[in-house]
């Protein structure tokens, strides 16, 4: 698959556990500093800005700089590509399970 693709493709930058977390820690907030969102991982304020850049290539983080410190917020509209996702898959085993148990019930 193309890197650049992949790079602004939401599927990939929610693939990632860290990457995640730092969605459901940026939707509980309005806006986070990277120096608050680093002590909820075991790792390094590098790697979390790494994490960050690639949530931001998605579109799913936004940021803007007060003084010296970056502040991150999420933007959660990406994410209705992968709820519409979701939701075919939903209603395509929710169909199997009705289809089911009808089998079932008529035996």
């Amino acid at each position: 698959m193309n890197t650049t693709y992949q790079k602004h493709d939401v599927f990939v930058a929610i693939a990632d556990p860290t990457r995640r977390k730092l969605i459901r820690l940026l939707a509980s907030a309005e806006e986070l500093p990277l120096h608050e969102l680093t002590p909820h991982f075991q790792m390094g304020r590098t790697a979390v800005s790494k994490h960050l850049a690639i949530l931001k290539d998605a579109d799913l983080v936004t940021n803007r700089k007060i003084g010296r410190e970056t502040k991150y917020k999420l933007n959660p509209a990406p994410l209705q590509e992968v709820k519409d996702w979701l939701s075919f898959y939903e209603k395509f085993w929710n169909e199997r399970v009705l289809l089911l148990k009808n089998i079932l019930e008529e035996e």
